[in-house]
């Protein structure tokens, strides 16, 4: 694999790489959705995945193409949990120790179920500390392999292989609907579908307070925001990464936005009408459907639900 390029073949290899950890998850159709949304939509139930989340994908190919001898120094990442979660369950498939910085702020339910694998956690405060540079002094100190959560070629590839999926489930999908946080979720899945598919569309959905990618991509360079206070936990990267967001620009259609009222609203519509449960980061594709906010005149639409890992107090107040 090169440095900083992601090709088909490399995410086809991943898809063999993960598949003793990684599930293929269901691909669903909901006519309550259509009739609310007016789109024709199947949804990727990635909240089903192994760890609640998409994110084991990444986290899985990238432990399993690091060295052996490397692995017994360990792993460090940093996350606001997803990430973290998957890095820990990888770590332990292979006998890695792995250390994780993690906000102080993460979702109860997150910080529990990844501490729950044996991982080391160090907490920090979002707001006030650089998780990349505690993540890089750490993998300095210990030589522990560092993970990205989303900028690099062997996590962008893991994640690109939820579009393989998807489109031997549905492979009459004309567009795809995917969440942004860093990238690496749209970005791998862009490569993937564009080389099955190139005719199809691909539409990133960010929340409103969390608009970096957005912003990016309308000054055609990346743009890094103040700690964005949204709902939506796993989206709260500051500026898009710097080899996923060459590929969004090239492949992309077009960045939405969905406000946190729009969030909350979807995620309640998932859990009540479809019985799906999903996290405010997860159910952000879902929302640019539900309020209408896609092109009109698309046919069938691919909407990833990325997460389902939730606390009960937050879901409470929705």
């Amino acid at each position: 694999m090169q440095a900083t390029e992601v090709t088909f073949d490399d995410i086809a290899r991943a898809a063999e790489r993960i598949k003793g950890i990684a599930k293929k998850t269901p691909a669903m159709t909901s006519h309550l959705f259509d009739e609310a949304s007016g789109v024709r939509a199947v949804f990727k139930c990635e909240n089903l995945q192994t760890g609640g989340a998409f994110k084991i994908r990444g986290a899985a190919n990238f432990l399993y193409s690091i060295p052996k001898a490397d692995l017994q120094k360990g792993v460090v990442a940093y996350s606001s949990g997803n990430h973290a979660q998957a890095v820990a369950i990888a770590a332990k498939s292979v006998g890695a120790p792995a250390t994780l910085v993690m906000p102080e702020d993460a979702p109860r339910s997150k910080m529990e179920a990844t501490r729950s694998h044996g991982p080391r956690i160090i907490t920090y405060d979002r707001f006030h500390d650089d998780r990349g540079a505690i993540g890089a002094k750490i993998s300095s100190e210990t030589g522990a392999t560092l993970v990205p959560p989303y900028d690099h070629p062997w996590t962008m590839a893991g994640q690109g292989t939820t579009a393989l999926e998807l489109l031997e489930q549905a492979p009459d999908l004309d567009a795809l609907v995917v969440c942004v946080g860093g990238g690496g979720l749209i970005a791998g899945m862009a490569i993937a579908a564009k080389a099955i598919k190139p005719s199809i569309r691909i539409f990133g959905v960010e929340p409103a307070d969390a608009n970096d990618t957005y912003l990016s991509v309308q000054a055609g360079k990346r743009v890094e925001i103040a700690a964005p206070p949204t709902i939506a936990d796993g989206l709260r990267s500051p500026m898009p990464g710097e080899l996923t967001f060459p590929v969004i620009q090239k492949h992309v259609d077009q960045i939405i936005l969905v406000t946190d009222d729009e969030i909350r609203a979807t995620v309640k519509f998932l859990l009540t009408r479809l019985k799906l449960l999903v996290e405010p980061s997860g159910a952000v594709s879902a929302a640019a459907a539900m309020f209408k906010k896609l092109p009109p005149g698309l046919g069938r639409v691919g909407i990833v639900l990325s997460g389902g890992n939730v606390d009960f107090e937050q879901l409470a107040g929705f």
